[in-house]
């Protein structure tokens, strides 16, 4: 690998999230050549590249690796079902097969069966079922299998029943024995299922969104009701969630209503910016996945092209510089960009990145004397009443915004003064 490539292959692996989700290794014809799943995807992927003397298959993995593509998770029990199904579909050279024999565990999706269950097998054999895995991880498995049986309710019971038992009551089930749901309807939740488990998330919560939009419109509240709760879940901030990270999901669908937006703000950027009397005068970014700071997103910067103190200017400059880096290096934007100011703080911001051709991206700003929220898309004032969930976490990402940016701004002081 040439020391340009190597560069470029470091610089990607320094900037991998510190969080859970699956790896992609490509060579250089772009094929997947590995697959895996981590806990904390910088961490893993750092260890094949210092790999100990003596270990061939590890050395040559690394030294045929020239990109890395990743996929987030909410949980490594989600994690270790995206592998799979990535390794199915891509038959990468470097895994190492599963065997199919008692050691590893399959999921199985009884399609067979007029009203199909979803089991865990140690045996995979020719019965007009749907199997997936081998999966290497059984603790992880059974902690997957009791998300799926929450948010795709399918019967459990070998033989359907007369009446409705406690799986029913708890929502693990849909009471097919009490014909409380069409075999038509049962057929979408396994349709569903299928998608999740081969991997297709994006997919499945877009054709969801466009059911239950589907369902509100004819009126059908409770049919709305229900995929609302599956898309929730499958946005991974609730009981399936890592437990390092709190359930947050309401206050970012409170967020995504209040803004009128098309999807859930699940990236959030946020800006501030400080200085003294124009002096030292920096920029700050924080950057929030899920409702929680993702630490190995935030940027700081030095104020280049602004002489005195115009909070407007800063602000055109440090978006202007985040977002054309972004553009140059062709990697994913924020779903909602948050500023820290008022009015004109918004428009500065909103005008810069209609200048780079990113106006779709929606932006929004908090002032800090009334918690009121502008937005690029309205002229009214959005006033956020206390104690909601939206307005606490719109303050929460604000005041690290703003924290950041002291931090630094007070460091450069130091450094000065120290001069």
């Amino acid at each position: 690998m040439g020391r340009i490539a190597a560069g470029i292959l470091s610089a990607k692996i320094e900037a991998l999230p510190n969080s859970t989700g699956v790896y992609k290794f490509l060579d250089s014809k772009k094929r997947v050549i590995y697959v895996g799943k981590a806990k904390n995807l910088k961490k893993r992927v750092q260890s094949y590249f210092r790999a100990k003397a003596g270990n061939d298959r590890l050395e040559l993995l690394s030294r045929a690796v020239r990109d890395i593509e990743i996929v987030r998770t909410s949980s490594s029990a989600e994690a270790l079902i995206y592998e799979a199904a990535l390794i199915k579909d891509y038959k990468p050279k470097f895994n190492i097969e599963l065997k199919d024999d008692k050691s590893y565990p399959f999921l199985k999706l009884t399609i067979d069966e007029e009203f199909p269950r979803l089991i865990i097998t140690r045996k995979r054999v020719t019965d007009g079922a749907l199997y997936y895995g081998p999966y290497a991880n059984r603790k992880l498995l059974k902690e997957a299998v009791s998300f799926m049986e929450k948010v795709f309710p399918l019967r459990k019971c070998r033989n359907l029943k007369k009446k409705v038992c406690l799986e029913y009551h708890i929502g693990s089930c849909r009471g097919v024995c009490e014909k409380k749901i069409t075999a038509a309807e049962y057929k979408k939740i396994v349709a569903a299922l299928k998608k999740f488990l081969e991997g297709k998330k994006e997919e499945l919560i877009h054709a969801l969104e466009k059911e239950m939009n589907r369902f509100s419109s004819k009126r059908k509240y409770e049919e709305s009701l229900f995929v609302k709760q599956q898309i929730e879940a499958l946005m991974a901030v609730r009981a399936f969630h890592d437990r390092s990270r709190q359930p947050i999901r309401g206050e970012l669908d409170e967020l995504k209503g209040i803004l009128k937006m098309d999807k859930t703000p699940i990236v959030i950027e946020c800006f501030d910016v400080s200085n003294t009397s124009g002096q030292q005068a920096v920029g700050a970014m924080v950057r929030f996945f899920a409702g929680e700071p993702e630490r190995s997103g935030y940027r700081k910067f030095r104020i280049k092209s602004v002489k005195g103190i115009d909070d407007y200017l800063m602000i055109r400059e440090v978006v202007r510089r985040r977002y054309s880096r972004l553009l140059e290096k062709n990697e994913p934007f924020p779903d909602l960009v948050l500023i820290d100011g008022g009015k004109g703080h918004l428009s500065a911001a909103a005008e810069e990145l209609k200048k780079l051709g990113l106006e779709k991206i929606r932006v929004a700003s908090i002032a800090k004397e009334w918690n009121h929220l502008y937005t690029s898309r309205s002229a009214r004032v959005i006033k956020l009443s206390p104690g909601t969930r939206a307005l606490f976490l719109v303050q929460r990402i604000r005041d690290e915004a703003h924290r950041f940016a002291i931090t630094y701004h007070r460091m450069l002081r130091r450094n000065e003064l120290f001069k």
